[in-house]
């Protein structure tokens, strides 16, 4: 057995000398010290054989095994740097080469906009509601019917929203309003929320007009909430989004949602207000609807308007970003147009 050990361990040795790769000495490896290999297969004998015998040739075993695996790892390292000084030069790259331009994307502006106009409302204490409360695929009743717009009011025309086939009262949201509701339904005052998103209307597209846009709807119901309130968050707003020396204006109108109804404009930022096709040669932009909450709006989510008030405004997100970058054309934000878009 001593014979046989000696004649493997010389076999495995040449069969070393002969190998070019690690594949070769994967082979090796597998035939003389896996576990179904020649070396083992002695091994398994030893238990025939007397104590002393057990011992020489054990030990003799032993001693060839590790000689055998310190060959195989030497061979290794040095197969293993060989093929991979070959692949690094092949693979070689040369810095000193230009380097090729890759074009990155940016922010769309509509979608910096966004995010500037909500963090300045979440630093004034409003709270973004969940998109859950705010989809844009609406029915009638929380885009309408629960806002207190009578079943006779010219926006529920098809001439001005659009109806989907998807059921008789089902709607595109024609406003963010309907978050509104949403966001008072089972809730308890006070509440104090703001809803971004699309919204879509049956529009003649313009300069100033889109059938498809966005708005950013905020909500503040409490005890004794005054116009004076709603006045003070809408100022302090414009003010850090556009600074103290963009004026601006309020004006009375009608919203069915709310009463009293206000509009707030901007100076158009093109003209500076001597007028110019954007601002109709009014001077004047308008970039938001408000009001103090109807007290039929508070009824229908069961709040009682004897105890709870509020506001609620919709502001207009390409309005905001038109004046802030001087951009005279509301449908430049949707053309996809790479030479408007890559100056943001």
């Amino acid at each position: 057995m001593k014979e046989q050990l000696e004649t493997i361990y010389k076999n495995a040795q040449e069969d070393l000398a002969k190998a070019t790769s690690l594949n070769d000495l994967e082979e090796i490896r597998g035939k003389y010290l896996s576990r179904k290999g020649e070396f083992n297969e002695i091994k398994k004998n030893l238990k025939n054989l007397s104590n002393e015998d057990k011992r020489i040739v054990g030990s003799l075993a032993n001693e060839i095994t590790k000689n055998l695996e310190t060959a195989l790892q030497e061979k290794h390292n040095e197969f293993y740097k060989k093929e991979l000084d070959e692949k690094l030069s092949k693979e070689r790259l040369d810095i000193t080469l230009p380097g090729k331009f890759i074009p990155q994307g940016h922010v769309h502006p509509i979608t910096s906009t966004t995010n500037e106009i909500v963090s300045i409302l979440q630093s004034l204490g409003f709270s973004v509601v969940p998109d859950a409360c705010s989809p844009e695929v609406e029915t009638e009743y929380y885009n309408f019917d629960a806002l207190n717009v009578p079943k006779d009011h010219p926006a529920r025309d098809v001439q001005d929203t659009f109806y989907t086939k998807i059921a008789k009262n089902i709607v595109l949201r024609s406003q963010t309003s309907n978050s509104q509701i949403r966001a008072m339904e089972g809730k308890n005052p006070p509440i104090r929320v703001i809803a971004p998103g699309r919204v879509y209307r049956n529009e003649n597209i313009n300069a100033r007009k889109n059938n498809f846009f966005h708005q950013i709807e905020g909500l503040y119901v409490d005890k004794n909430i005054t116009f004076g309130d709603l006045k003070g968050v809408l100022n302090e707003f414009i003010r850090i989004y556009f600074g103290a020396s963009r004026p601006t204006r309020f004006r009375s109108s009608f919203f069915p949602f709310t009463e009293p109804s206000a509009e707030v404009d901007v100076q158009c930022i093109m003209c500076e207000g001597k007028g110019c096709r954007t601002c109709s040669g009014t001077g004047w932009l308008e970039v938001l609807g408000c009001g103090m909450v109807d007290p039929n709006v508070l009824r229908e989510v069961g709040i009682d308007p004897d105890v709870y008030t509020g506001f609620a405004f919709g502001m207009g997100v390409e309005r905001f970003a038109m004046l802030k970058y001087a951009i005279d054309d509301i449908r430049l934000f949707f053309n996809n147009d790479v030479r408007f878009l890559k100056q943001f």
